[in-house]
């Protein structure tokens, strides 16, 4: 505004000057004097107007810088709470970002110790989708499959683990109903190393998947602990039996025994009383003697006889069962006696090849210094010719044809707290089914009349009882079997102190 009131005041001289000029170059003096009275006049009331212009100006100039001023002063002051109140929130979301990455860490902190509890079950522990594939995969299933979790997620169960009996449907109804699906004793693999496992699939519903978890144990401890117990409750029983039934057996048994034997002295020619007797009522004994031969009853009394000392063979074996062993213990040579075994049994291995009648071939691998063992030398014994007899009569089994190059063969092998013999050979082997009832007594897979079931169940007897050993067989049908009798080398220094 003072640059702007300095031109206009130069205007106006300018142009009262030129005016003045102008006006004395035209009229006369008095003209003169009176047109300068009237641009003075005129002057006057421009320049008072001028500056009540000049005045209002400078009023709307403090009232606009006022304004201005109160202005800001509020823009400032608005600026100040809006930067407190940005700083407020600023703070705020401080805080908020601060307790979302304390519950991260919570949540990673608890997540972590799920998963070492997860990884520190011993049970295998699957998550599954809908569909079958693995969403979770523990520390226990990367050991038992070979597969780490980075190659599993995302795959399907059956490909990762082939052997467990799981299907799309069974996953599928598990969850679409609820209820979870449980499996037990679920056998892989064969003979003393079939492995048993249980397996339980459990719905798993949540607001954000859907899927189900599968769990797998290791019971083949507890399944073989379970078969011990029964197969020791069977023993049990059977003693329990057999103590009954010798007392009732034994007095019939012994006075057949001893009619045939009476039957076949008083029908021999030679004895005084027999040939008085005869002579008494006018016969020859030496004719009845002949008719008797002549009519083959002498062959029928043979057979009550043999029939009746098998008969008693049965009972003593059942009496093992329920009677302390009261044989001779000592330390014996093991490797000694199965070579007395293998003379003794020589006459009693014979197959029934096309060529004729031959024993098979038989192998034996014995370990050097093998100690002696406490124990029953008749016992052991008794063991070993069964199974000789029985690898020897799978050979001549006529289901299986004869047999190609048949061979047993016999081990002895130390181990640290064991001596382990093993009896193998490479007949027709067994199925599953017999392996599982092989030592129960009564059991047998030969003809009625042509084995009592109770050889293997009598030496499973002596090997855990009397000797507190082992005895375990492993067959495949068409391969052989291989039976593995384990004695403990200092173990049995009780048995021996109690019955020898």
């Amino acid at each position: 505004m003072r640059h702007r009131f300095s031109i206009s005041t130069l205007l106006y001289c300018t142009c009262a000057t030129n005016l003045v000029h102008a006006g004395s170059e035209v009229l006369s003096s008095n003209e003169r004097n009176d047109t300068l009275l009237i641009i003075i006049s005129a002057l006057f009331i421009l320049q008072t107007l001028l500056t009540l212009g000049l005045q209002r100006s400078r009023s709307a100039h403090k009232r606009a810088k006022k304004t201005l001023k109160h202005s800001k002063i509020e823009l400032e002051q608005r600026i100040v709470d809006r930067t407190n109140k940005l700083r407020s929130i600023n703070n705020q979301l401080y805080d908020e970002i601060a307790k979302h990455e304390i519950t991260e860490e919570l949540l990673r902190e608890t997540q972590d110790y799920l998963h070492s509890i997860i990884n520190s079950m011993p049970s295998v522990l699957i998550g599954v989708t809908k569909q079958g594939s693995v969403t979770h995969w523990n520390a226990a299933a990367e050991s038992t499959t070979g597969i780490n979790t980075r190659d599993a997620l995302g795959r399907h169960i059956n490909k990762l683990y082939p052997d467990l009996p799981i299907t799309n449907e069974s996953i599928t109804t598990t969850i679409d109903q609820g209820v979870p699906q449980v499996n037990e004793n679920i056998q892989q693999g064969h003979g003393s190393n079939a492995q048993y496992s249980d397996l339980a699939i459990f719905p798993l519903v949540s607001s954000e998947i859907v899927g189900a978890v599968i769990r797998v144990d290791d019971v083949t401890m507890r399944v073989r602990v379970e078969n011990m117990m029964i197969q020791n409750e069977k023993m049990l029983s059977l003693g329990e039996l057999a103590a009954g039934m010798a007392h009732e057996i034994n007095n019939p048994l012994s006075a057949i025994l001893h009619g045939v034997q009476n039957i076949l002295r008083r029908t021999t020619p030679g004895l005084a009383k027999n040939d008085s007797t005869a002579e008494s009522l006018g016969v020859k004994l030496a004719d009845i003697h002949n008719y008797l031969k002549e009519r083959e009853i002498f062959t029928f009394i043979d057979g009550i006889r043999d029939a009746g000392e098998r008969s008693a063979k049965i009972v003593t074996n059942m009496l093992e069962f329920s009677r302390s062993n009261n044989r001779e213990r000592r330390h014996i040579n093991i490797r000694e006696l199965i070579e007395q075994t293998l003379a003794l049994a020589e006459n009693t291995l014979e197959l029934k090849l096309p060529g004729g009648v031959t024993p098979p071939l038989i192998h034996t691998e014995f370990a050097d210094n093998i100690p002696l063992i406490p124990g029953s030398a008749a016992e052991l014994q008794q063991v070993i010719l069964n199974l000789l007899r029985n690898a020897s009569q799978a050979f001549n089994r006529e289901d299986c044809g004869a047999p190609t190059h048949p061979t047993i063969t016999l081990r002895l092998q130390l181990e640290t707290e064991n001596l382990l013999i093993e009896i193998l050979d490479n007949g027709p082997g067994m199925t599953e089914n017999v392996r599982r009832h092989i030592f129960e007594p009564f059991f047998t897979t030969k003809e009625v009349g042509q084995g009592t079931g109770l050889g293997l169940s009598v030496s499973y007897f002596i090997i855990t009882e009397h000797h507190d050993g082992t005895i375990e067989v492993d067959s495949t049908p068409g391969k052989g079997t291989l039976f593995s009798i384990r004695l403990p080398l200092c173990h049995a220094v009780s048995k021996l102190g109690a019955h020898g």
